[in-house]
């Protein structure tokens, strides 16, 4: 009897608990009334890419202007520690060009013979050199919080859509939730946070980022920042595009030929089922049923 008391008594406090941290979190929630309960606040944009759809390509001439962008902007704080210089062939460059494209970066080499580590220039076999010797300097360089690595930047991110879209993407093949997210948050800066809403010192507001009110990167982009030879608008909108779209091709660069196949597949499928078909009512016309 004691026994049973005594659990009776636990389960009660355990209920007083949670009744309690429910009912300090509902007071919390009068008091900020203006405190998101998810994140991102504003989901990310569905954009129009060159490369959506089971017959998407990528457009070549955004690449270019988004590793121009990456290189002027974004490689000041982040890594792309798993891209060789030579996978850039994909955006439409020469060998030659990629030679000195790499030729522009150092990369810290060795040992050497004599047991040392040397630095040397960059070959078409190398990755784009990180900006910080390691993941506790990147960190100590941007307010405690390490800059994200790059390379599979435009995979990894992406918010969840719920029900029924998630259903339609199934048959639309949408797989642009990543590059959608990077252009809303990079274009997401300069809006205002509602009333009453608390952003921590040191961190800059963005609706579309996907962890919290706030984030330790500040606004990357300005329009004419960069400066872009084919003409195109040299506004945020268009660098956050093209960047977006440079990171997708980083992150997958045999989109392209993946497409190709499984459309090749489908098509094989297709012709292998109704052979199967034919030939089973080949087989079969003259047995009786």
């Amino acid at each position: 009897m004691k026994k049973i008391l005594t659990s009776l008594a636990l389960l009660g406090l355990v209920a007083a608990g949670t009744w309690m941290s429910s009912a300090g979190a509902i007071a919390a929630e009068e008091q900020n009334p203006a405190a998101p309960t998810h994140f991102p606040i504003n989901e990310p944009k569905e954009m129009s890419w060159s490369f959506a759809g089971p017959f998407g390509t990528y457009d070549k001439a955004q690449l270019q202007r988004g590793l121009k962008v990456y290189k002027e902007v974004c490689s000041a704080c982040h890594s792309m520690n798993l891209v060789a210089f030579r996978t850039l062939e994909g955006l439409g460059y020469s060998e030659a060009q990629i030679k000195t494209l790499a030729a522009e970066y150092t990369i810290h080499d060795g040992p050497n013979d004599a047991g040392d580590m040397f630095d040397r220039p960059g070959k078409p076999s190398d990755h784009f050199p990180a900006p910080f010797p390691n993941e506790q300097a990147a960190a100590s360089a941007n307010g405690g919080a390490a800059p994200p690595d790059m390379s599979l930047l435009a995979k990894a991110r992406g918010v969840e859509r719920g029900f029924p879209r998630f259903i339609f993407d199934i048959f639309t093949q949408y797989a642009q939730g990543g590059p959608d997210y990077i252009h809303s948050l990079l274009t997401g800066y300069d809006q205002t946070p509602p009333a009453g809403m608390v952003i921590p010192e040191g961190t800059h507001y963005n609706p579309y980022f996907l962890s919290g009110v706030s984030l330790k990167m500040p606004k990357p982009l300005s329009d004419g920042q960069v400066t872009y030879d084919d003409g195109s608008p040299q506004t945020v909108d268009q660098y956050a595009r093209d960047v977006s779209a440079f990171l997708m091709f980083a992150a997958e660069p045999h989109l392209e030929d993946r497409k190709k196949t499984g459309f090749r597949v489908m098509i094989f499928l297709l012709l292998f089922g109704a052979l199967v078909y034919m030939t089973k009512r080949r087989v079969w016309a003259d047995v009786a049923h």
